[in-house]
């Protein structure tokens, strides 16, 4: 069994959502010969070298169900795109590129984050490319760390700010894009997250039947994606 999910946004001011995610990685995940975090894991991430409390035990828990034999890929997202090596190897996962091609139960699979898709907000694009340079992240991470968490706090406010203003089509995906980075990867089957618009999509990549399957995000309830066989199921479950 395989299970992917993103955007749990883990922060201290939700502690049902960590709760509930401590508990899926004691129960549900030990199950899984693999977990996938497709990005947004966390909230905000400043920096490996400004770990919380409460981030270091969530890399416990993580590194515990590692040990235990289930493999485990992280990648970024647009709210924690600064973690590093550091936090991995304590974590006990890989860091995943993105996008990135898998294999999943026998076939070819992309998985990304999602925000790459979305083309037609180009003004995040424009702050999504500066954000990822290397050189701007080589800045960011040596900022003094008061500095971080403000920067981190006023990308957070913007953030929320913006989308809240924004027409729906422009913050989900460009429906043109996807086939585009699907056909570009050789792929029939895209999987990510970012929108929380959980979903299976049925698509035309080259005039072949495709798929792009949406997980959701965890607020109200949590997400995965399960894949058992043949058998792939997209389904919420309750944070209680």
């Amino acid at each position: 069994m395989i299970l992917l999910i993103s955007d749990l946004h883990l922060e201290e001011e939700r502690p049902d959502i960590s709760r509930a995610f401590l508990h899926f990685l004691k129960t549900r995940a030990t199950q899984a010969e693999a977990l996938y975090i497709l990005g947004d894991f966390f909230e905000a991430w400043i920096g490996d070298d400004a770990i919380s409390p409460f981030q270091r035990s969530i890399a416990q828990a993580l590194r515990q169900l590692s040990d235990s034999g289930t493999r485990i890929y992280l990648m970024h997202g647009n709210r924690d795109f600064m973690i590093g090596q550091a936090f991995c190897r304590e974590a006990g996962c890989t860091l995943l590129k993105d996008p990135s091609r898998v294999e999943l139960n026998g076939e070819l699979v992309l998985l990304m984050h999602g925000d790459s898709l979305c083309t037609q907000d180009e003004a995040y694009m424009r702050m999504r490319r500066w954000l990822r340079n290397p050189l701007s992240l080589f800045i960011l991470r040596n900022l003094p760390l008061a500095t971080r968490h403000k920067l981190a706090r006023k990308l957070r406010k913007e953030s929320r700010t913006q989308t809240a203003m924004k027409a729906s089509e422009i913050v989900d995906v460009t429906p043109g894009e996807v086939p585009r980075v699907m056909a570009a990867h050789g792929v029939r089957t895209l999987i990510h997250g970012h929108t929380h618009r959980p979903a299976e999509h049925e698509l035309r990549v080259e005039g072949q039947p495709a798929r792009r399957i949406v997980l959701g995000d965890w607020d109200r309830q949590g997400w995965a994606l399960q894949i058992d066989g043949p058998s792939w199921q997209l389904a919420p479950f309750p944070l209680g």
